[in-house]
């Protein structure tokens, strides 16, 4: 079940040996025992660590890997978003950031780096270097291999686990996903009464939404568009410059994917982020059988449901339409 959680398994773990992952995982159960003190307790540590810079002011998590595990941010961003993100309270993971330089990263931040040895980690390290030089917190975790991805598996579920003991919220529900469900079935009911899609012109333009950003806050891009490698590429400029000229993190997630993930923190989670909606035209996509509408209808009515409960929320959310050459727009 471990490597299921949540349908994300790093790239690293394509055809490991189930047997030596798990006996990872089971030594650091061993490690994290009730009969272990919390000090030398590797998941009960993280999970303070966790909570406690985030009621601190430093509840950006910002998660560094070695190459080989670089898709292991994405796990453990949808466990934390999804676990924590209640009540205006959680931790904000930030996974997969582009480097920018370090006098670039507010004092909203706490560095996780994940380092596998025998890695190329030079570049790494030496940003990693410069950050703590000036004065971030910096939490390093040392792996002999991509097996002990199975000990961190169980170490940040753990960890999840004491951070929303200590910050009072239930780690194991999800009440706001709920809402953007909600909101996309009102906008199909429309749909099915009128044969068109609410007007979804509201909420503010993308210059009043970068004009509002504050230090604390962060950017999430929630992209309704088909990944690809060019517009991979084109969103990870904009979120380097973004946070380069504004001092914040950024997050990014592809629509409609990211809603049973970092959509519960966007809605639940503290107040601080500001929401920039990218959409595309989705065309049919083809039929759904006995929905009397497409899969394009679907996912523009769950792009519009999202900002929908984003707003009911009272988050701060524009969006960008872009009709033709995506990655250039």
């Amino acid at each position: 079940s471990v490597l299921s959680f949540f349908g994300l398994v790093p790239a690293a773990l394509v055809g490991v040996d189930v047997a030596s992952l798990l006996q990872r995982a089971n030594r650091m159960r061993e490690n994290c025992a009730s009969s272990v003190a919390a000090h030398s307790n590797p998941g009960a540590f993280l999970g303070a660590a966790l909570a406690t810079l985030a009621a601190a002011g430093r509840d950006k998590l910002t998660l560094v890997t070695s190459p080989s595990i670089d898709s292991f941010g994405l796990w453990a961003e949808q466990l934390i978003a999804e676990s924590l993100g209640k009540h205006d309270k959680g931790v904000v993971p930030v996974a997969n950031e582009p480097p920018i330089d370090a006098n670039s990263y507010g004092d909203d931040r706490f560095f996780v780096y994940l380092r596998v040895n025998g890695d190329d980690n030079a570049t790494t390290d030496e940003s990693i270097r410069q950050i703590g030089e000036r004065g971030h917190p910096i939490l390093r975790l040392d792996l002999h291999d991509r097996y002990d991805l199975g000990a961190e598996f169980f170490r940040w579920e753990f960890a999840t686990a004491v951070a929303g003991a200590i910050i009072k919220v239930n780690p194991f529900d999800q009440p706001n996903v709920q809402a953007a469900k909600d909101m996309t079935d009102s906008v199909l009911q429309g749909y099915r009464a009128t044969g068109k899609l609410p007007d979804r012109r509201f909420g503010s333009s993308v210059k009043e939404l970068l004009g509002s950003i504050t230090d604390g806050d962060y950017l999430a891009i929630m992209a309704y568009v088909s990944q690809t490698p060019e517009i991979d590429c084109a969103l990870e400029t904009l979120r380097r410059q973004i946070a380069e000229r504004y001092g914040v993190a950024t997050t990014l997630g592809y629509g409609p994917r990211f809603l049973h993930s970092t959509g519960q923190l966007h809605k639940g989670g503290p107040p601080s982020g500001a929401f920039l909606q990218i959409t595309t035209r989705h065309g049919d996509g083809g039929p759904i059988p006995g929905a009397h509408f497409s899969f394009g209808t679907l996912a523009d009515a769950q792009a519009l449901g999202d900002r929908k409960a984003l707003v009911a929320a009272g988050r701060r959310v524009a969006r960008l339409h872009l009709d033709s050459d995506v990655a250039a727009g």
